[in-house]
């Protein structure tokens, strides 16, 4: 079969499976929190690749690490480590309450990780009737078939046969819907500080507390996903930090390597001694080029000046988003922390958050949804106040359009 090689929108639904539906823009240059499609047209980036570039577009330091480690090593597989490998565990060590550190390629695959370690850890610790695993209803914890089962939204985990059993879901925020399905039968509990996917949902403070109390009495491992709200996402360097409350097990993806893939899964010496040699690996996990660009993200986002920076432009943020809506009253309340943010319909509004991405992407403007019923901006951290100015501007602009429609 010939095939047409025009790249065009058109050309995916020849050649791609049909599990995306993107838009007709193709983007083909960035350059900051600036990116061009194939037309020329210019777009302010408030997505941030989902919460992945989180130093925008071709940013220096990136780009460095990615030129230099290209010409020195590529690819061993984990039958031998690396220089960038050791270097960006050790950062990550000292960084944070963990001792040890499995790299992946994904925010799924370290998410995997997570859970079969607490799984091995109870089985070899108590016994195999230890084997519950508690998360959270509109949880997002990844694609594979048991993240999907343990993340809180059936229709990502139905239709592909038999789900992992063992998994519990309870409303997130709950104290007393939690407590009363915790057990010493319970290996593991999952969870978002902030969700993301569920609509940026915070984790309320006394909420965290009991969680951590809980999971202390019945011998259960406390799994924080902070896929994306980790590095720097917040304003701390992972949301843990803001809060008290620290996990057993961290996993870390997205922002990790700016829009390099790669992910990784923190713990503490004690636990990681489960996942003995033979137990999990990955053939990718902490490659040298997307450890030298996990050092590069590193070393720039944790910095007093880049943290502190992102809490000024949230408020940036919220000072636009509130202006906006006291003229057009599309939001119920704007919420989130850092920079993930979210704009919540209001009843007038309900469901149509995707009509407010249509329209903001006419008006230049790259944003996201987080449902149906929530506007979310992850822009870049260092994303220039100039550039919060004129994206809001084209908000206002794309929300006036809707507000007429």
């Amino acid at each position: 079969m010939s095939i047409d090689i025009n790249l065009t929108r058109a050309q995916f639904d020849e050649v791609m499976v049909p599990n995306y539906a993107p838009s007709a823009i193709i983007p083909v240059r960035g350059d900051g929190s600036r990116v061009w499609d194939q037309t020329g047209k210019e777009f302010i980036d408030f997505a941030g690749g989902i919460a992945v570039n989180c130093l925008g577009h071709c940013h220096p330091a990136l780009v460095g690490a990615l030129t230099t480690q290209g010409e020195k090593l590529w690819h061993l597989s984990n039958v031998m480590t690396n220089e960038p490998a050791l270097e960006l565990a050790t950062k990550l060590v000292n960084a944070t309450f963990a001792d040890r550190v499995y790299f992946a390629n994904s925010g799924a695959e370290a998410n995997e990780a997570a859970l079969k370690l607490a799984r091995r850890f109870a089985l070899e610790t108590v016994g195999a009737e230890k084997d519950q695993i508690i998360a959270f209803d509109k949880a997002f914890h990844g694609r594979t078939f048991f993240t999907v089962s343990v993340g809180g939204q059936a229709a990502y985990s139905d239709g592909f046969g038999p789900k992992p059993e063992s998994i519990s879901h309870v409303p997130f925020n709950d104290i007393a819907a939690f407590e009363a399905i915790i057990s010493d039968k319970t290996c593991a509990v999952m969870m978002e500080p902030l969700q993301g996917e569920g609509g940026i949902i915070d984790a309320d403070p006394e909420f965290l507390i009991a969680v951590r109390a809980l999971c202390d009495k019945h011998n259960a491992l406390l799994i924080f996903d902070e896929v994306q709200t980790g590095v720097g996402r917040t304003g701390e360097l992972y949301a843990y930090m803001s809060t008290d409350v620290v996990p057993d097990i961290l996993t870390t993806a997205k922002a990790l390597g700016g829009g390099f893939p790669i992910a990784a899964m923190l713990t503490t010496a004690t636990i990681a001694a489960h996942l003995k040699i033979g137990t999990h690996g990955s053939t990718y996990g902490g490659n040298p080029l997307a450890c030298a660009v996990g050092n590069a993200v590193l070393d720039v986002v944790n910095t007093p000046e880049v943290l502190a920076g992102v809490k000024q432009r949230e408020q940036l943020f919220r000072d636009g988003l509130n202006k906006i809506n006291e003229k057009y009253d599309v939001f119920s309340e704007v919420r989130g922390k850092g920079l993930l943010i979210g704009g919540v319909m209001n009843e007038k509004f309900a469901g149509r958050s995707r009509d407010f991405l249509v329209a903001s992407a006419q008006e230049g403007l790259m944003c996201l949804i987080a449902g149906a019923n929530v506007v979310r901006f992850t822009p870049s951290l260092v994303i220039p106040h100039a550039d919060i100015e004129e994206g809001l501007v084209r908000f206002e602009r794309a929300v006036a359009k809707v507000f007429a429609a």
